[in-house]
């Protein structure tokens, strides 16, 4: 679960603060799983494995066999994992020409319930303290592949800016 306060003139977002008055544009970004993607290298992995397996099983006879069946029920396995994940929602704040994802959740209404008071706060930032729990608050590693290749890894507690590794 994270926590978004505002109060008096500033956002929070865990330990991170927005000035409500330097925030430009609140919105939400959606981030799912490419089932193309997915699929595309299940069928490659099966072909390459089924080939490999094949001549283990003509090789090692019952248990190569075995081995094939069992290697092709993980590849199986590993794709409906990926095909089964949610998207996740993000709330996105651009600062000064930053765009920095503050907040994921795998529920779009919260993300959208956050965009709602965040906007209001912003056309009246002297209002009251007001305190948002987002339930379903990603915490962990969001990963992020573009193209054929992995760009790396990104860390998140599920508030404030995601940080990056390779």
């Amino acid at each position: 679960m994270a926590q978004v306060t505002i109060n008096e003139g500033v956002l929070w977002v865990g330990g991170e603060a927005y000035p409500l008055r330097n925030i430009s544009h609140v919105g939400q970004r959606r981030l799912s799983v490419d089932t193309g993607a997915a699929w595309r290298r299940f069928i490659l992995q099966s072909i390459g494995w089924i080939f490999l397996g094949g001549i283990l099983a003509a090789v090692a006879g019952n248990v190569g066999t075995i081995i094939l069946l069992a290697v092709e029920a993980l590849l199986v396995w590993r794709l409906v994992t990926v095909l089964r994940k949610p998207p996740v929602y993000g709330l996105v704040l651009n600062t000064s020409g930053t765009q920095r994802e503050a907040v994921w959740s795998t529920r779009q209404e919260e993300i959208q319930r956050l965009v709602l008071e965040i906007t209001k706060a912003i056309g009246n930032p002297d209002v009251a303290q007001t305190v948002i729990n987002v339930e379903h608050a990603i915490q962990g590693d969001v990963i992020n592949q573009y193209g054929s290749g992995n760009v790396g890894k990104a860390h998140s507690s599920g508030s404030g800016n995601i940080g990056g590794s390779s």
